[in-house]
């Protein structure tokens, strides 16, 4: 111990302690602490302090917290594989959403046997409540240590460190890992664990490098945690949209087109529903549709900046001997709109709003339903503005986006991503930007996260993140603004000295894609779609022959109304049929048998309240016309 140093807590409070002191002695009041952060760096309990310093103890509760406790179960994963498989040779093992994964090099493929008796060998490991023990190592040390224990994955790893690297182990019983850290003090402390599943996974994500197994598992402070959450993971896999659209007959994939999807008829249905809710929106709020070519030259795509930051997501081909890109966004095409003729300042800001199919390279790996393809429609806008007019065009845009995901019943938060590493321009344009976008967050009164170098190449944006009814969360909407195309391009206006002047220029989705914003719906409703959005609305019924004579005319007139009708005149039992209709979460059923027929009505009924009685056909009518026009959801 040496002299005193002042440490300040979350709560404010501050204690005179010597230097020297661990920062768990500092936080032994506080339940559930798993490791904490000192000045703003993720360390061990195990870390002394040596000068004042802010202290915040972190549990599990807290995303960071939860990160800690998943990596260090990662450990003892890896510590369980090595006790069944001697000779593993070890990859990476970090902490993901909602869990974590090791990926393994073992002779052969691991089965679900193997991961019951992996978790329960990780169960001994965490009953032992092992410490972790942080060591740190030379390069020759750490090189001949993982050498010598015939680990050539780590050895590939420290060979590529800093010269000037702090290369760190952490050692729990007798298994040993390189790892920066930070861990919980023991392995007790992790909680309940499950393995979730094995997959092949290609060693730093490289597919001309070996494939390695990934094992995926999860933690939880309680068993009961963990079992309630086992709970939503297996209704997500009851709401896959993949499965649901096979099951629903929305879309599909094939082998001819991986990651490009193929709609069905319903599909499309519900596609031109959500596109025509989206162009009714913003006509009403001044865009102007317009429509840009696919595959577009070279020097474009060079001069926007693509080429070199974006070049290999993306598709080319050559015509006439000359190099063309297919677009990956449409914001080129956009400009060029813009620049067809000049315009004057009285005319901004100008909204140009476009459903533009993009292309866009994705490995093969992480191809994922529609939530995750090779080809997409952006519904993209790019709005031309004067600098005064920033402020007002971000808190409109903003305005939007509240609306579209209140409509479908979103709840959502906003992340706020600044200047990244491969950024284009000058960084004090970038902080105007960054400011501008922080400054319309604060007029909407709007609280807010900052991600730290994660903007566009081109400018700071704004993202906005909904939560599905399983609080899984999407990233959708994005508002980018720019400052730097307009300069690529040269664009300007007239402004009222006559003079000539740069617009600003905003990036902006709603949807994000059209493809993945099917792709939660789905998971959303599970398939149950609200009336206005269902493929088919509603399936008429009729109990026996008799009755097809009515049902057919009950079915021309809700056509002639607009409405999404099928018949259902199979030879089979009426409860089957609603059966049938429940399955294909239709939300509307008719059936019809001697006494509607006899009072010219139908019997109603709703997937989800069950029997309504009898309606008039008129009646019935009013009725999902409301719903329908109120866009309502359930």
């Amino acid at each position: 111990m040496g002299h005193m140093i002042t440490v300040r807590l979350r709560d404010g409070s501050t204690r005179a302690l010597p230097a020297g002191t661990a920062v768990g002695e500092v936080l032994r009041d506080y339940p559930g602490v798993l490791a904490a952060k000192v000045n703003g760096r993720l360390v061990d309990l195990g870390y002394t302090l040596t000068e004042d310093a802010r202290v915040e103890g972190l549990t599990f509760g807290e995303e960071e917290g939860r990160l800690v406790a998943r990596h260090s179960a990662a450990h003892i994963m890896a510590q369980a594989v090595c006790r069944l498989f001697p000779e593993a040779k070890l990859g990476i093992g970090p902490a993901i959403a909602d869990g974590f994964y090791y990926d393994f090099d073992v002779p052969r493929p691991l089965t679900p046997e193997d991961l019951e008796k992996i978790e329960g060998e990780m169960r001994k490991i965490i009953a032992a409540d092992l410490p972790f023990e942080r060591r740190e190592l030379s390069r020759e040390e750490a090189l001949a240590l993982f050498g010598e224990a015939g680990q050539p994955y780590k050895v590939e790893l420290i060979a590529e460190l800093p010269p000037d690297a702090v290369i760190s182990c952490y050692r729990q019983g007798e298994f040993l890992d390189l790892c920066t850290g930070p861990h919980v003090p023991s392995t007790a402390r992790v909680g309940a664990v499950k393995l979730l599943s094995v997959a092949g996974a290609y060693w730093r994500g490289d597919e001309r490098n070996k494939q390695l197994q990934r094992i995926y598992g999860t933690c939880f402070p309680t068993e009961e945690e963990l079992h309630a959450h086992l709970e939503r993971l297996e209704e997500a896999r009851r709401r896959d949209h993949r499965r649901l659209g096979v099951e629903l007959d929305l879309f599909s994939f094939h082998e001819e087109g991986p990651g490009f999807p193929f709609f069905h008829p319903k599909g499309m249905v519900l596609w031109h529903e959500l596109e025509r809710f989206w162009r009714e929106e913003h006509l009403k709020r001044g865009y102007r549709e317009i429509r840009t070519p696919i595959i577009l030259n070279r020097r474009l795509w060079e001069r926007s900046g693509h080429w070199d930051h974006y070049r290999e997501n993306m598709y080319f081909t050559t015509i006439d001997g000359v190099e063309y890109a297919v677009k990956p966004m449409n914001c080129p095409g956009g400009i060029l709109v813009y620049k067809t003729r000049l315009h004057s300042y009285r005319e901004l800001p100008i909204r140009l709003a476009e459903m533009g199919l993009v292309h866009r390279h994705e490995l093969s790996g992480v191809l994922h339903g529609l939530s995750r393809v090779r080809c997409f429609t952006q519904d993209d806008a790019h709005i031309f503005m004067l600098p005064s007019q920033v402020e007002e065009e971000i808190a409109g845009v903003i305005d939007l986006i509240d609306y579209f995901y209140g409509v479908f019943g979103f709840p959502y938060h906003v992340e706020l991503s600044t200047r990244p590493e491969d950024a284009m321009g000058d960084p004090a344009i970038w902080d105007l930007a960054t400011q501008a976008l922080e400054a319309a967050l604060q007029r909407k009164g709007m609280s807010y996260k900052i991600n730290e170098g994660e903007g566009a190449f081109y400018g700071p944006k704004i993202d906005f993140h909904l939560r599905d009814c399983l609080g899984r969360t999407w990233q959708c909407g994005t508002i980018q603004l720019d400052f730097l195309m307009p300069e690529k391009f040269d664009l300007v206006y007239i402004g009222e000295d006559g003079g000539r002047h740069r617009p600003v220029m905003i990036h902006r989705v709603v949807f994000g894609s059209l493809e993945r914003f099917i792709s939660i719906l789905v998971e959303h409703y599970a398939g149950a779609f609200p009336a206005w959005l269902a493929p088919v609305q509603v399936r008429i019924l009729p109990v026996a022959d008799r009755h097809h004579a009515f049902a057919r005319e009950v079915l021309a007139r809700l056509e002639a109304t607009g409405f999404r009708v099928e018949l259902d005149d199979r030879n089979e039992r009426v409860g089957y049929k609603i059966r049938e209709a429940q399955l294909q979460k239709i939300p509307y059923m008719l059936v019809i048998g001697d006494r509607e027929v006899g009072s010219g009505t139908v019997a109603v009924r709703h997937r989800a309240e069950g029997d309504l009685g009898p309606m008039s056909v008129e009646g019935f009518a009013a009725r999902l016309e409301a719903e329908v026009r109120s866009r309502r959801y359930r």
